[in-house]
Parts: structure tokens; C-alpha cells; sequence
């Protein structure tokens, strides 16, 4: 059985399927595959099992494996993923997320390692390495309370 694979390189396409793909400078609407490696991308969502994206701008990216260099990824669900020099708003990984000098939003895994790293909300069963955080699930939990409160407060004043 021949292993199907893809390369592009500089161009603007919909959608691309293969076993392994390999997308070079272009954009890209849709990537679904086994092994998807990225350099210098703008794609909107990419599926696969292996995900390499370097230097690559996403708005989904899901697979068992990522990994995000110099990269900037909206959402990033996987297995085990590792951000290293990126920025990811939306970090969901059932197992394992690495974090090396990088910028998260919200990141939900099963244990965080991180190094000189920061983020907004880390929901995790154990956190390992130097990670800033803004709010721990204390005051992420107040936060809401006030928030709906609030919201509650407004209403009740405008059906008056």
C-alpha cells in the first residue's frame, strides 16, 4: 500500500487532504491528514493526527499530537501539545500540555509543565514549571459570581 503524500508550496488553496502534508508559505482554508507539517501558514482549521506548525497563524487546530512554534493558534485541542514561543488564546488537551515561553488564555489539560510562561486561566490537576497566572479557580470562581450577579442586577432593572 503507497503512503499518499502532499507538498505545497506558495499558494492559496481550499482544501487539502493527504497521509502526510506538507504546506510551505501558502494559505490555506481546510487540512485534514495523518502528519501535517506547516511553515509560514495562514489556515483556518487543520485536522490531523501529527500537527507541526511553524511560524503559522490557525484559527483551529486539532489532533493527537500538536505543536506550535513561533506560532499563534485561536483554538488548540490535542492529546499532547506542546506551544513553545507562541501565543494560544484556547488550550484543550486530554493529557499533557507543555508550555515553553509563551503567551494562553484559558488552557484545560490533565497536567501543564510549563517554563517562563504565562497565562490568563489554567485548569489542570497538576502544574509543574514557572507559570504565571492571573486568576486561579478561587477567584475565576468569585469573578463569575460577581459577573452574574451583575448581570442579574441589569435584568431586573430594565424589565421595570
Amino acid at each position: 500500500m503507497a503512503k499518499e503524500e502532499t507538498e505545497v508550496k506558495e499558494k492559496d488553496l481550499e482544501i487539502i487532504e493527504g497521509e502526510f502534508v506538507n504546506i510551505t508559505q501558502s494559505t490555506v482554508r481546510n487540512v485534514e491528514g495523518g502528519h501535517v507539517e506547516m511553515q509560514q501558514v495562514g489556515a483556518l482549521s487543520v485536522d490531523g493526527e501529527r500537527i507541526e506548525a511553524t511560524q503559522c497563524a490557525a484559527v483551529l487546530l486539532r489532533g493527537d499530537e500538536v505543536s506550535l512554534n513561533q506560532s499563534i493558534s485561536t483554538v488548540t485541542i490535542g492529546s499532547n501539545t506542546t506551544v513553545n514561543f507562541s501565543c494560544a488564546p484556547l488550550t484543550i488537551s486530554r493529557s499533557e500540555i507543555v508550555i515553553n515561553r509563551s503567551a494562553a488564555g484559558i488552557v484545560a489539560a490533565g497536567s501543564v509543565k510549563a517554563d517562563k510562561s504565562a497565562a490568563l486561566l489554567v485548569l489542570a490537576n497538576t502544574v509543574e514549571g514557572e507559570l504565571t497566572t492571573l486568576l486561579d479557580w478561587k477567584s475565576a470562581v468569585a469573578l463569575s459570581a460577581v459577573a452574574g450577579g451583575i448581570w442579574g442586577l441589569l435584568s431586573l432593572l430594565r424589565r421595570k
